[in-house]
Formats: C-alpha cells, structure tokens, sequence
C-alpha cells in the first residue's frame, strides 16, 4: 500500500507539471472563458499543517485556480463540492474548517458560476508532498521529485500511467471486523495520446484491490467507451485488473473518457467502493488551420497612414487551441504588386488583422493589390507546424486627391438674341479621380460677369463637360457680348492636405449675334371702356406696336387683325387705328363678363419679316337695351278660390344687369275689361308677384290667356306685354288638378268625355270578337278532312337520299336479310322471341281486304285511317314510322335494279311482284298493282 500511494503521489506531480505547461500555452492563445485545467493536482508540504490539521482560513500556498470568463470575472462564484476546503475569488484555495487534514489525497469538483447563467467546472486534488508514513515513503517521494524535477528540465510534458492503481476504500465484508471509513478519492487522469500507432489493445493501467490476496475478485469498467456508445473503446482484463485501450482515439472526436472501475467478489457482491477513472486524450497536431473563405476581400483608402487596419483573416485549427498543436500564427508570404515597396502591408500573427506599414498608396497608381497569408500552427513553428494559404484583395478606394483641371484658361461661344436653351460654349474638364463618382464628377459655376443671370453651366453626366446655356433671353441693343468667369470644383470636397490648382478657373467670352426682333406692343392687353350699343364707324383706341430693334435701320409696321371673334372691329394698317365695324352688343354670346376681347398682329419689314401680337379687351358698360320678359309663359290655377292656393308666382327676366334690370312692375291692361274685372296682381318682392282669380269670380274649367304688362326700373324705363297661359280646373283639397278637371281644363265637356269612353269600350269589344272568329276558323280548319290534289299525291313524290355514307366497299353487310326468303326454315328454327323487325312473321298474316289500285282521292283519308288500323292490329308488323337505314347494298347485289320500276304516264306497269317482297311491300303492291281489275 505504501509503493502504491507513493506512484499515485508521483503520478499526481507529473500530472501537475503537465498541466502547469499546458496553462501557460493557453495563456498565449485567444480568450476562451473557462478554467485553464480540467484538472488541478496540488501537493502540499506537511510544514503548513498546524498539529493534526489546517487552521480554518488557512490558505495553501503557491497554487491558485486560474479561471477567467473573458469579461473581468466579475460576479462568478464558487462552489466546492467539499465542506472543508474551497476557492477564493483569486483563485487560492483554503480550508473553510479547523483541523482539516490531508493522511489521505482529497478530491473535490469546483464548479465557476457567472452572470449569464454559464457553469464551468474542474477537478482539485490535494496531497501531501511528505505524508505521514515510514522514512521509506518519504525516499521514494524524493525519488520521485527528483525524476519530475529532472523533466521539468528536459522540458518533457509526459505522463507514465501508474502501473497499479488500489481501490482507496475499506473492504465492504465484514470478516475483519469494523475499521474507520477512509475518505475516497479520485485517481489522477490517465492521458492517451490520440492517433497511437499501437499495437492494440495498448494497456494503460492495472487496478487492484487489496484483498485479492484473500478472496477472488472479479473487475470491471462502466461509462462512455466502455459499455455504453462507443463500446468497447475500454476493456478490462476481470482477473488481473488490466485496462485497456482497444483503438487509436480521436481528440477532436471526444477528449476525455469517464469511467467506473468496479471490484466484486464471485458471487458478485461488491468488495471495494468503485473509483473514477478520467482519461484525457492528449492531443496530437494532426489538423491543418483552415480559412474558411479561399479569398477574402477588404478595402483602404488612399493616402492612408502606416498603421491603417485594412482588414480581418482568421482560420481555425481542430486541434486543442490551449496547447502549440492548436496555436495559429499568420503571415503574408507575397505581395503583388510591389509598388511603391514590397511590403506595404503586414499582418498581426497571432489575430490575423492586416494593416499598412508604410505610406503611398495611391489609387492613380495602382487600384488594388493581391496578398498570400499563411495561416501555420505550432504558434507558426514552420519546421514543425502545419500551414495553409488564403488570397486576401485590397482595394484602394479612390479619395478627392485630384482636382479638376479646365484645359483651357479662355473658352469662348457665340449666342442669338432672344433664344433660350441654348447651347453657346463647351468647357473640357480632366479629372485623375475615380470616372463618374463624387470625386470626379465636376460642378461648374459662374462668379462674374452675368449679374442678370442670362446663363448657366450643366454638366454633361458623361463627358463631365461644362455646357453653358442660355436661360434667360439677351438684349443685343443691351448687351453686346458677356465675359464671364466660371469656378470647377467636385461634387465630394477636396481631400485634407490637397490645395485647389490654378487651372479651375477660366474665362468665357460669348457674343451676343443681333437678329431681327419682332415688333411689340407696349400695353398687352390694352384695356379700354365703352357704352355697348356704340354705333359703326366709331374710333375705340390707337392700338400701335414698338420695333426693339433700335441700332437697325428703320423699319416699317404694318397691323393686321388676327383674331375678332364678332367681326366688329378693323385697324388702320398703317397707324393702328381701332374702328368698329358694327354695333357693339353686350348681350351678345362673344362677350364675357363683359369684355370683348380681339387679336391684332404688327408685322415689320425686316429680313426675315417679324412679327408679334397684342390683345385689345373692351369693356362694355350696360345700356337699358332689352325690355323684361314674363316667367313662367304657362301655368294652372283652380277654378275656385283655395284657402291653401291663393294664385300663381310669377317674375320676369332681363337681358341687362343693374341698374337697367329689376325691381320689376306688374301690370294687367285696361283692355280688355275682362282682364281687370276677373284676374288680379299683387306684388310679392321686387322681383316676384301673384296672378290670380279675383274674389268671389268663377271661371270654366279651360286655358285662358292673361295678358300682363313688365316695366324694369332703367331710366327710362322699359316695358314688354307678355301673355301668361292660365289653365282653370278642378282642384283637390291639396289644390291640384283631378284628372277630370285636367281634361275639362282642356276644353272637353262632359258629354264628349262619355263618348269618348263608350267608343273606346265598342272598340275593345270588336277587337275581342275578331280574336274569337279567328280561333274558330283555325279550329275548324284542324278539324277538316284532308284533300289533295291527285297531281299532288305524296305516294308519287321523288325523295332525294344523297348522302350513301363511304361506298358499297367499305363495309361487309349480309344483305341476305333484305331479299325475299325462299324458305321460311331459317325463320323457323330461331329461338323463341329472337327475329328481325322486317323479316316475314311465321305467324298466319292477317288477311286485309282488297282495295281499288288507285284510290280516290277523296278517300285518302279512310284509307291512311284504315292502314293505321290494321297496323296496330297486327303485332308482328314493326311500326310504318320506323327509322331503317341502308346505306350499304354491298358487292354483287342480287336484286335487281330499281331502274327496273320505270316511270310511264300510261299506267300499263306491272307491280304484282311486290307481293313477293315481304309484308311491307304488299301495301304497295294492293295500291299499284291489278289493273286488270280497273
């Protein structure tokens, strides 16, 4: 027990500086949150024990748990799964008891609470470096120390599994008595080195208990890679206690194995508590760093600084990042091209940022480079570590470092007066920045010489030219030419540090070309006011027209009317004297609001003639021209005085406005006398009266027409008699016409009314009498016999059946059922029920009287009606109507040929061979044939 405990105190230093190597590994790498081990093995001097045990808070030196949650380890906690010892915030561990001893290595698991509801956990063990046993013990340990100290120099992170590992409890049967429970504890971790070579199965440790001397005892394994999936990565000899592995183990598959070791007896009752066994996969650099993109693309302006970050690579390694195996480091293996120097850039080796390191990047130059990386583990170990390449482009992105360059101090166009959008000068600008972006396209402006703002400057979106234009007509009697200084800049600002050249400024001179002007008329329109009602041959105005062009010789204007909507006008050719033609109308349908508005033209002598418009609008003031007019022209009223219609509403209208139209006056005539004597007028308004009965006056139901005189209120004023239609009837209650008083208003009495419904009545009653007479006659018509006309007779008629379907060639029918049977044995021997519609029935036919060849026409009728009756007596007749078709006769017809049954006017045809056709031909033959007996 004493060597066993002494390789487990060993094995627990080796362990220690194997993970203290691999911290420190980590400790290079990125950031990854968690504990630096999964494990931690602390030995501890027997010097710090105070008696039989810690005091409480004691802490134990030189060893700390290093965590870090990459966000400043704020508000983690810790948690200890053992009551007697656990960890500060700094990662020391203490003892949280008094008299906490360590006879025995104690295990405890420490798990990492953070804010974000992340846990973390880790293995501690603690040990004394001297335990508490014979001098032998403690020369084996310092054997040991040496060892490890003597790797710790070769710098060799290497673990030798312990060759025996002894179940740390108390035997479970009770043979030898009770014993004081030891405490358990977990055996270090067994590392495997994954990708091993073998050969397999590779043991890895022998576990036994200490009682095998006594009784048999039966091991074995339990957990992931044992008995659960993968099985069978473990085994375990169950008589020598041997554990193996059974296959090369893959890290970046599963890094560490959890098992169970169990001891039982051979009845299988457990003898020792099991122990845990941790296996960790040691890992191997068997994986490439892999980018996960093959070309990666970033940017960097031009003109940029050294130490400008242009952009972010990073590739990824499987292998364990907190050992060398998985430690990338970059570097940039070309550049293409090299100018201005071949390292324009570098790259951090360990976060993969690229960056500049030296100043020149111009655009202008060179627009974009080509970068190889290679990412290499090992921490870039090329001797030793794996590599692989990416292509990183850098675009150098264009900024306004170039300014716009006119190439040409003057320019210089020519303009015709009065035109606009106009095209005069083109200015020619070059520009090294980046073709149709910000700092290219070129902004044109002019700072002098066109205060008026005649023109402006566009840029073509294309050629980035300058295109002065004309946007405001210019005078060449004002203005003969125009120099004018124009400013070129880019839309985006000159970058910091770049100064303006002198060549963004230039001159433009345009000259102003004189054109013959077109005349003007200096008041357009002219406004003037008349009286309408002015008579022909009236002067209105002098309409003339100015010529602008003052520096040419003189020229002659000429006036001409363009447009007179009423033809009232004409002007004088020569010196635009209006004249009116006719009498000016207010009221007439060419004046609005108003005004009468005409069109003249002024023409001048010029080369190429000129000429230009002007509007004369005349304002016609109102004359008391036009009497009122009577509204309405018709109207009713009752014969009687009504308490709710006491009249009509009448007024009137006028063609003038005020003051020469309304209030109207309402009159009736002193003649004739009638008209005052039955008929009053009672003012309502100024615009409105009342026509109505007088008091106590009845009048016949009738229309009557009421004369009354109109007066409008001009000065003086005017009068029109007017004749209102007053239609006199029969009221309602409600005051209107009954439908009776209507027509008696119409100037029936009431005895044409009654004649005129007792016609209407006679009327409808011939009608009806006529209706019936016709009914009659049809009924009677249906009810006659039939009588045709022997040259009529449907028996001769000729029916034309001229569609005979594909030929007599294309069908195969057996025409044998259509001929006269020789013998009625084919009939005979038929089944029951089973026949043809048209063959001769074996029955005894019914005998039918013999009638005339030719009947007479006359008895047409008996004789459809008998030959209905006989049909329908006979039962194995098929129906006279039936639809037959034949329209196959087929190849070889034996009939003979209709042609046989000729046509003759004498009547002398035999027709008794119809008899031998079948029944349905014998109807024929008692119609046609024995003439013999006529």
């Amino acid at each position: 027990m004493r060597t066993d405990f002494a390789l487990v105190l060993t094995a627990a230093l080796l362990l220690d500086t194997f993970w203290r190597n691999n911290g420190e590994h980590a400790s290079k790498g990125l950031c990854r949150p968690g504990f630096s081990q999964s494990f931690y093995s602390v030995l501890i001097s027997k010097d710090i024990l105070q008696g039989q045990g810690l005091l409480k808070g004691t802490t134990v030196p030189s060893q700390k748990v290093k965590f870090d949650d990459c966000m400043g380890n704020e508000a983690v906690v810790f948690q200890s799964s053992d009551p007697i010892f656990s960890v500060r915030t700094d990662g020391s561990i203490f003892a949280q008891r008094e008299g906490a001893n360590l006879d025995e290595p104690v295990q405890f698991k420490l798990t990492a609470s953070g804010p974000h509801t992340h846990v973390w956990e880790t293995m501690v063990q603690l040990a004394l470096i001297d335990p508490p046993s014979r001098q032998q013990n403690e020369n084996e340990v310092t054997k040991d120390e040496g060892r490890v100290a003597e790797r710790k120099e070769k710098k060799e992170v290497f673990q030798s599994p312990p060759t025996v590992i002894m179940f740390s409890g108390s035997a479970l049967n009770g043979t030898k008595g009770l014993r004081r429970q030891k405490r358990d504890w977990v055996i270090p971790p067994i590392n495997v080195a994954e990708n091993s070579r073998g050969p397999f199965p590779q043991m890895l440790v022998s576990i036994r208990s200490d009682q095998d001397q006594d009784i048999s005892i039966r091991y074995s394994i339990t957990g992931v890679g044992a008995d659960q999936p993968p099985n069978e990565v473990f085994n375990i000899d169950p008589v020598l206690g041997k554990m193996f592995v059974t296959k090369p183990l893959d890290r970046e598959h599963r890094s560490s194995y959890h098992l169970r070791a169990h001891a039982v007896d051979m009845n299988g009752n457990q003898v020792e508590n099991p122990i845990d066994l941790y296996i960790f996969v040691i890992d191997m650099n068997d994986n490439r760093p892999e980018f996960k993109n093959q070309v990666y693309n970033g940017s960097v302006d031009e003109g940029s600084k050294p130490g400008t970050y242009v952009m972010h690579l990073s590739a990824f390694d499987a292998d364990d990042n907190t050992t060398a195996n998985g430690m990338v480091r970059y570097r940039i293996l070309s550049q293409t091209p090299h100018s201005p120097i071949p390292n324009m850039f570098t790259i951090n080796s360990e976060t993969g940022d690229i960056v500049t390191v030296a100043p020149g990047l111009d655009r202008e130059k060179v627009s974009q480079y080509t970068i190889i990386v290679q990412a290499t583990d090992m921490e870039g170990n090329l001797n030793f570590g794996l590599s692989n390449t990416a292509t990183a482009i850098i675009t150098v992105t264009d900024i306004n470092d170039n300014p716009p360059m006119l190439t040409s101090r003057t320019f210089s166009g020519e303009v015709p007066e009065n035109r606009v959008d106009v095209v005069v000068a083109n200015l020619t600008v070059i520009d090294a920045d980046q073709p149709h972006s910000p700092n290219w396209n070129a902004i044109y402006r002019i700072i002098s010489g066109d205060p008026s703002g005649h023109f402006t400057i566009r840029t073509d979106p294309v050629s980035n030219d300058g295109m002065v234009t004309v946007v405001k007509p210019v005078d060449f009697e004002m203005n003969r030419a125009f120099m004018l200084t124009v400013v070129v800049s880019n839309q985006a600002h000159l970058a910091s540090g770049i100064q303006s050249s002198l060549q963004s400024t230039a001159g433009v001179t345009i000259s102003v070309q004189d054109v013959n002007e077109p005349p003007y008329f200096p008041t357009n329109p002219k406004h003037i006011r008349f009286e309408e009602g002015v008579p022909a041959g009236t002067s209105l105005t002098t309409f003339s027209a100015s010529d602008p062009d003052r520096l040419q010789m003189q020229q002659l204007i000429r006036y001409s009317k363009l447009n007179d909507p009423a033809d009232w006008l004409s002007i004088n050719r020569s010196n635009g004297q209006i004249v009116t033609t006719a009498m000016l109308d207010r009221e007439s349908i060419y004046v609005k609001n108003n005004i009468y508005e005409a069109t003249f033209l002024a023409t001048d002598n010029g080369s190429p003639a000129a000429s230009g418009t002007g509007t004369l609008q005349i304002y016609l003031i109102d004359i008391n021209d036009n009497p009122p007019a009577l509204i309405p022209k018709e109207s009713q009223i009752c014969e009687r005085i009504n308490k709710n219609v006491h009249g009509v509403n009448i007024t009137a209208a006028d063609a003038d406005t005020d003051p020469n139209a309304g209030p109207f006056v309402f009159e009736l005539p002193n003649f004739p006398t009638s008209i005052r004597r039955n008929w009053t007028i009672s003012r309502i308004s100024g615009d409105y009266a009342r026509l109505g009965l007088r008091y106590q006056v009845y009048l016949e139901p009738g229309v009557y027409e009421v004369p009354v005189i109109v007066s409008d209120s001009g000065n003086p004023p005017l009068s029109n008699r007017s004749v209102i239609k007053v239609k006199v009837c029969p009221c309602d209650e409600n005051g209107d016409c009954t439908t009776l008083g209507a027509v008696a208003a119409a100037g029936l009495g009431t005895g044409a009314i009654i004649s005129i419904l007792i016609c209407i009545i006679i009327l409808l009653s011939m009608v009806l009498l006529f209706v019936v007479w016709i009914k009659r006659r049809e009924k009677e018509r249906q009810t006659k016999q039939l009588l045709i006309d022997p040259e009529d007779d449907v028996r001769d008629n000729i029916l034309k059946y001229d569609e005979e379907g594909g030929g007599e060639e294309d069908q195969d029918y057996d025409l044998s059922q259509l001929q006269q049977p020789d013998s009625l044995e084919h009939i005979i021997s038929k089944p029951p029920g089973v026949r043809r519609v048209d063959e001769r029935p074996i029955i005894p036919e019914s005998q039918y009287p013999i009638r005339p060849v030719v009947p007479h026409p006359g008895d047409i009728g008996d004789f459809i009606h008998e030959g209905l009756r006989a049909a329908d007596n006979d039962p194995t007749a098929p129906p006279y109507d039936s639809l037959l078709v034949f329209d196959y006769e087929g190849s070889g017809s034996t009939a003979g040929s209709v042609s046989s049954l000729n046509s003759s006017s004498t009547g002398d045809q035999d027709y008794d061979y119809l008899n031998d056709w079948g029944p349905r031909f014998k109807k024929l033959a008692d119609m046609y044939g024995g003439g013999d007996d006529d």
